[in-house]
């Protein structure tokens, strides 16, 4: 993986005003991954949107970490159930024209 592709926590962190025991326990709790490269500790890029996400819920809406793990896995599944039904929706549509 590239480094261009990498945030330093750190700076993720300030930018937020997250705590880094936030992303740690975040981490802890495998909802995202932490990458170490040199002696620092980065997010990839594609999860930087998740961990906003959890943050919101966590500081602004006062969800706990149990809380933020259940929503996540929610949200997950609902994704996939979206997938789920399109690709269904999709195959649907090839029917279609024969009613």
């Amino acid at each position: 993986m590239k480094n261009e592709n990498l945030v330093l926590i750190a700076q993720f962190c300030m930018h937020h005003n997250v705590e880094l025991s936030f992303i740690s326990s975040l981490h802890q709790f495998g909802l995202i991954n932490i990458l170490e490269l040199e002696d620092e500790h980065y997010l990839s890029i594609d999860e930087i949107i998740e961990v906003e996400k959890m943050a919101r819920l966590h500081y602004e809406l006062g969800i706990n970490l149990e809380g933020v793990d259940a929503v996540a896995n929610l949200l997950k599944q609902i994704a996939t159930l979206q997938q789920e039904l399109m690709m269904a929706r999709n195959r649907l549509d090839t029917f279609a024209p024969l009613f």
